[in-house]
């Protein structure tokens, strides 16, 4: 505990010093000292105070976090500076990208603004100063106008069996890709198998069984999809809203694509060039299948789509799916509850309102393997798979705070 506390004041500090020294840089190299050293112990001051008054379970008090990225903002905007960019312009970049980072659409729409008025109120300062100021003016206007909370912390440094619904697998490098199944194998000694012939995302689907969903319900095709995936081929079609692609597109170049994972197709241009999926699957020395992988990737790249582990468990009578996204580290899960739907088919929601569906990103301990838990609010997802004039289908639909974003329309079909 010391160990870490410890770590985040110096953290606090470094970035810190770098706020400083670009904020005093124009002064010249003594300014930039004294300004680093200024900006390395106010920073540690408030990362003291912050978490002198944390309480458990509950993330940084929002004006420590509001510091925090006016701090991280400062450098940036030194080196836009320096690469030729005007305060004006300064500005308003750092707002758009503050109001990308919030996700939520009227954020993304706020932060240019909030930028262009900052910008042109201090264009005549350093771009390090606007940089700063655009980004807290932005986080103080967004917390005065969007008082729901995006994230909550959930738990803080807790057993794995504590939170049943959140998949406890992660990366144990920067790069997820499409190997993780085997690098997670090699790692636990379980028994590896690379495109497992026909096996399904779930084992049976009789797992999902409860008061709300009869598995006997569902047509015996679409029963077939989840319990023999590999029998069947996917074509799919991203739909994505017009005000989500900038954001996306930012996303995809400095997150999903370094990252290897999450990185779904921008349009059908690079769908219809088409997109391999296999399942991996680690056993254990018995034979029963302990993980299973659920891989995609762009048929002509090798590039990854996105890595999920999808598992099932029961609480209180009822069944559920769980997709874990690996990431360094962490892990990024969406736990979905079954429904019937009409027809025969089959639609997992992520809104349940039953305290267990609903997206989490977790930290995992390398060493205790515990978790620290964010309940991420205000994404939702809805799959509906059906049949439709006997052919296989699937809409999955993404929601940020109740505004449809992206669905993608799959065909399924079974292979030669």
């Amino acid at each position: 505990m010391e160990a870490k506390r410890a770590q985040g004041i110096g953290f606090a500090a470094v970035m810190g010093a770098a706020a400083g020294a670009a904020l005093a840089a124009h002064r010249g190299p003594r300014g930039a000292v004294k300004g680093a050293l200024l900006g390395a112990g106010a920073m540690t001051a408030v990362d003291t105070a912050a978490r002198a008054l944390q309480r458990p379970n509950e993330i940084p008090a929002i004006w420590a976090r509001i510091a925090a990225s006016g701090a991280l903002a400062a450098p940036a905007g030194w080196m836009a500076g320096k690469a030729g960019a005007s305060p004006l312009a300064v500005g308003i970049g750092s707002g758009a990208l503050a109001g990308a980072m919030g996700v939520r659409p009227q954020k993304v729409a706020l932060g240019p603004a909030v930028g262009l008025a900052v910008g042109a109120a201090l264009r005549h300062r350093p771009p390090a100063e606007v940089a700063a100021a655009s980004v807290v003016a932005f986080r103080i206007v967004s917390q005065l106008l969007f008082r729901d909370p995006q994230v909550a912390l959930l738990a803080d440094r807790v057993p794995a069996e504590r939170l049943p619904f959140v998949v406890p697998l992660e990366a144990r490098t920067r790069y997820v890709g499409t190997g993780y199944v085997r690098d997670l194998a090699a790692a636990t000694g379980g028994v590896y198998q690379e495109a497992a012939e026909d096996v399904g995302i779930l084992a049976d689907l009789d797992a999902l069984a409860g008061p709300r969903f009869d598995p006997a319900s569902v047509d015996p095709l679409v029963r077939e999809f989840y319990e023999h995936t590999t029998r069947f081929t996917l074509d799919i079609v991203p739909r994505w809203r017009a005000w989500a692609r900038p954001g996306y597109l930012l996303y995809r170049t400095l997150v999903a694509r370094p990252l290897g994972q999450a990185n779904v197709p921008m349009n059908q241009r690079e769908a219809v060039r088409g997109i391999h999926s296999r399942i991996d699957t680690i056993s254990d020395p018995g034979g029963a299948v302990s993980v299973r992988g659920w891989i995609r990737s762009f048929a002509l790249t090798g590039e990854p789509v996105y890595v999920g582990v999808y598992t099932t468990y029961r609480h209180e009578g009822q069944g559920y799916v769980s997709v874990g996204f690996p990431l360094p580290q962490a892990n990024f899960t969406a736990t979905l509850a079954p429904l019937p739907r009409a027809g025969g088919g089959l639609r997992l929601t992520s809104r349940g309102g039953d305290g267990q569906t609903g997206h989490y990103l977790s930290h995992i301990d390398a060493g205790s393997r515990d978790l620290s838990t964010l309940a991420v609010h205000g994404f939702g997802e809805e799959l509906d798979v059906y049949v439709d004039n006997g052919e296989l289908r699937a809409d999955h639909a993404f929601t940020l705070f109740g505004l449809p974003f992206l669905t993608l329309e799959y065909r399924i079909r079974r292979k030669a």
